[in-house]
Parts: C-alpha cells; structure tokens; sequence
C-alpha cells in the first residue's frame, strides 16, 4: 500500500473532488526563488513543479522561444533548458531542509534509460512526486515526445526504471504527449510497468509560427514550438477523460492544459484528474496578483478582473533602419523609423528573423533609438545592419519605475549603462527635481562627449569620469555632501558597481529605501513564464527593472 502527503492528497481525489491546484513544468516555478515563492507566499497552490532537469545542463533553444498568435494563446521552444542535476539537486536539498509547506514535483529528462535512472536516484530523496517527462515536442532528437509516442518504448523505460530503483519513496508520473493516436493505450503501458500516475498533458504540436513569411521560433525543429495556452484546453480535457476511463480510478492523473478558469479547472477535475496545473495563463496576471488568482480558482471564484488583456508585449513591430552609428569599436547607436512609449523600467525585445532575439533599454522614444554593445553572435549582427534593413520589436515589458518624489536626485551610469539613464532623467525632470548626472567610462572619449551627452545635459549636470585603469573611479567623484538634503540616487550599470555605488551612498547616510538599482537580468520570455529574470522574487519583465537597494537587501539578493 502507497502512502505519503502526495499519495494521501491525490489518491482518488477525482472521486473526492476537491480542488488540488499545481504549477507545471517549465512555467514560473523555474527558479529556486520562485518555488520559494509559490510555497511560503501562494497558499492556494498545493504542488509546486519545477523545470525538467537533465543529467547535464542544457543551454535550451535561441531566443525566441515563446510567440502568441492570438491572446492566451502561445506558441513555446525553450529546448528543456536547465542547469543540470548537480547544480539543481543541492538548491531543492536546501529548499527541502528549510521545510516546505507544498508538495514537491520534480521534472525529468533524458534520452535513454540509465539516463532516467540516474536522474531518479539522484531526486527521488527531495521529491514528493517525480514526473518523467515522455512527452516535450521540441526537445532534440530521443527526448521527450520521441519517446512517449510509443507504448512499447514507454512501457520499456518505465519497466526499468522501476525494476532498477524499487526503494523510490516519490510517486513516479509520467508525462505524456497528446500528439499520438490514443494517448490513453501509451498511459495504460506506463502504469501496467508501475508507474503510480500520468500527467496529462504537454504542449500539442509541434506548429509554425510565423511574422511576414519568417519562422519566429528559433530551433532545430525549423521554427516549429508546442502550442499552449487556452487553444489546447479541449484537447487536454478530452485526453484526461479518455486517460481515466482507460486506466480506472487507482493511477492518478496530474491534468493540465491551457486551463484559465475556474470552472476549466472544475471540468478537468470533473473528467477524472486528481490535480489541476496552471502554466500560460499566469502571463496574463501581474506577480503580485497570483496568490489571488490561484484562491478564485481554488474556490471557484471569477479570475476575469485579474487577467490582463494586453497583448503588445507578444507583438513583433517592423521598423526600418534609419541610421547607423559605430559610438566606439564595440557600441553602435541604431535608429529606427517609428517611436515609442517607453519609460523607465520597461524595455523592448528586438529581434532579427534567422538570427534571434535579444532584450533592450529604449534610449530614445523619438525617434526610436537602441544603444547596443557588441558582445555575441546576435549584437554583431544587429551591428552589421544598414540603412534601409530590417528589423523587429516586441514589447514593452517591464514597468515604469515607482519612485519616491526628492528634490534632488543623484545618476549614476556604468558604461552603456547611461542608455537607461536618458529616460529616466526625463521623468525625474518633469518632476522638478534637480539632477546630477555622472557617466564612469573605461577612457574619455576621443572627441570628449559621452553616450547621449548632449540628451542628459537637457536635465541637469553632466559629468564624465573616466577610470583611467582604475574601474570603479566614478565612486571617488562623490563625497557626503552630494547626499544631504532631500536626495535619491540611481545607478545603473555592472553587477559590481551598482553594489560598490549603493554600499557608498549607505555609508553617506542615504537610506536604502532611495536607493535605486536597474536590474539588467537576462529574460527570454519578457511575460513572467521562464523565471529568467527573476531577483529574489521580484521578475523584471513584468515589475520593471527597477527595485530598490532595501529589496536587494531584506530578499538577500546576490547582484
């Protein structure tokens, strides 16, 4: 007989009908951070799923790797990216330690059966539930779909899995693809091999998705990616149902699928699933707002107030290049037709068809205007862009920065830095505060004038201090003085700096809480679903880039 807080929540919970809420794999709860979150601060969720992980890290897809036909509806390719099983094991070891008051669901990957093995030894003793994942459609060639597509292959795995590791404690569930004829005779294979429970269902696909006639997901699969959101809800509720009327009421079933509300939630609970999990749709509820959302739907209150109906942030604009402008030998200044809305905390995607996508700060609206230091294959590329080419945004996301009003404010940008600096000193200038601008660059320019000098001298003082072999020499320029009175300070630039620069104005008596640093976290998805841009719990693609240096502090954050 099975027992354990898992088998005790869900075993016959469809019969029970009570509503057990779960994140699924690859969607918010991607980050140790982010399970923290769902488990200390959203109650209603009673299963937190993490990622799937591989016995070796996995860079995953290029971006792009997430598109939206049409509101709520997504199309995704992440490629399974995740840090590999030594660095993700001691994070969720120490979660564990901490205690936790969720259930733990702990994703898997592999492309063979030593691979699942290991994987299952590896996690087993930090997880309530293991779900093997039989069933990602863009994974590469041997993963996911390639192998829960046929019954004989995942009756083989499961078989050997379970014949390898009989001491497992956690339940083990295996995640299956729609994409196959009869998903309820490959979920039968499983259980007849000893698994306790199916997870139903993944991404349906794989589709195209296209942008004037270019592919936009960038993969190995020519741009194809699985198709999420509310479009597969009738395909993940008649997969349950045809799952439970198959294998009985003994296996449980973990269902999931473009599920937005709560009477979704209540028909797949209806159709024979022991749990509902909610991915897409928290993109189109604010952080801040998702303990609420998952308490209506666990109670089964409307969500409709809650879910955004914005869909810009998924939108791909087409510009034309105006200009081009190398600042130095590794910076160039591009200038596109057309303008922007921007403020500062927000940003926009750009993207290249064929080549790929990255994030940015606007550093002019109009007309619109991208700083870009060349550091990789997709800045050279936008670098060898010329007047009259092409080129896309996607976005805004973010927020605009939510600051305490001062008389006075200090500006402090580190190399292209300054970008986000313009916009912001724009802002702060139509609140009538006084402003001291400061740029710290490696040398002075050769022709004396900084990165959009002549826009930031518009708004206040304007001050270059070069390190001259001394990285960091901008610090020096400040004394006490510069912080008395009514004064904020807001500092952009490297990791080191924003820490040295807020650690200094401490030291000159500025309280923490005006204290500003912009974030500058790689994002992949820009609509809070990868967790890539996470910062203690706060996700800058939907909050803003901006947080005070007291979050930094009280989250325990390493900049």
């Amino acid at each position: 007989m099975k027992s354990g807080r898992a088998y005790e929540l869900l075993y016959h919970n469809h019969l029970r009908k009570r509503m057990v809420l779960s994140t699924v794999s690859g969607v918010a709860s991607t980050k140790i951070e982010l399970v923290r979150l769902f488990d200390r601060d959203i109650e209603a969720v009673d299963i937190i799923t993490t990622k799937s992980f591989q016995v070796k890290a996995n860079p995953g897809n290029t971006p792009p790797v997430i598109t939206s036909p049409s509101l709520g509806d997504f199309g995704n390719s992440v490629g399974l990216r995740n840090p590999g099983m030594d660095k993700a094991y001691p994070e969720l070891e120490e979660l564990r330690k901490e205690g936790m008051r969720a259930l733990l669901n702990v994703s898997l990957s592999a492309n063979d059966e030593e691979g699942f093995i290991t994987l299952v030894k590896k996690f087993d003793p930090v997880a309530d539930l293991l779900e093997l994942n039989f069933s990602c459609p863009h994974a590469a060639k041997g993963y996911g779909a390639s192998i829960g597509s046929d019954k004989e292959t995942v009756r083989a795995f499961v078989k050997a899995i379970c014949e390898a590791y009989p001491e497992r404690k956690a339940l083990l569930i295996i995640k299956l693809t729609p994409n196959v004829p009869d998903i309820a005779e490959i979920a039968e294979a499983a259980i007849e091999s000893g698994a306790d429970g199916i997870a139903a269902i993944n991404t349906v696909g794989p589709r195209e998705y296209f942008k004037d006639g270019h592919p936009i997901l960038f993969n190995k699969l020519g741009g194809k990616g699985g198709a999420s959101g509310a479009w597969v809800f009738d395909i993940a509720l008649d997969a349950v149902r045809s799952i439970r009327e198959r294998i009985g009421d003994e296996p449980i079933i973990l269902g999931m699928g473009g599920v937005v509300s709560s009477s979704d939630a209540r028909s797949l609970l209806e159709a024979g699933a022991d749990s509902v999990g909610i991915g897409s749709a928290l993109s189109r509820v604010e952080p801040k707002d998702w303990a609420l959302y998952f308490s209506r739907i666990k109670n089964g209150g409307s969500v409709e107030d809650l879910l955004s109906l914005r869909h810009d942030n998924l939108e791909y604009e087409r510009h034309i290049v105006l200009s081009k402008k190398m600042y130095d030998e590794d910076t160039v200044i591009l200038t596109l037709d057309g303008k922007s809305s921007c403020k500062a905390g927000e940003f926009s995607f750009l993207w290249i068809p064929n080549v790929g996508e990255r994030p940015f700060s606007v550093a002019k609206n109009d007309p619109l205007t991208f700083i870009i230091k060349i550091r990789g294959p997709f800045t050279e590329a936008a670098a060898g862009l010329e007047e009259g080419d092409i080129i896309y945004t996607r976005g805004l996301c973010g927020k605009g920065v939510e600051n305490i009003h001062t008389k006075k404010a200090l500006l402090l940008g580190g190399g292209t830095g300054v970008v986000v600096l313009n916009l912001l000193a724009e802002k702060l200038h139509a609140e009538d505060t006084l402003l001291d601008i400061r740029l710290g660059l490696p040398k002075l320019p050769d022709d004396g004038n900084g990165l959009m000098q002549k826009d930031l001298e518009k708004y206040g003082a304007y001050r270059i201090v070069a390190d001259d072999g001394k990285p960091g020499r901008v610090l020096e320029s400040y004394s006490a003085s510069d912080v008395e009175g009514d004064a904020a300070a807001y500092v952009v630039g490297p990791s080191v700096m924003m820490r040295k620069a807020a650690e200094m104005f401490m030291s000159f008596g500025l309280p923490a809480d005006r204290i500003y640093i912009s974030l500058e976290k790689m994002t992949m998805c820009g609509v809070g679903l990868c967790g890539e841009c996470v910062c203690g719990n706060h996700l800058s693609c939907k909050e803003g880039t901006f947080v005070t240096w007291r979050y930094i502090l009280d989250n325990r954050v390493e900049l």
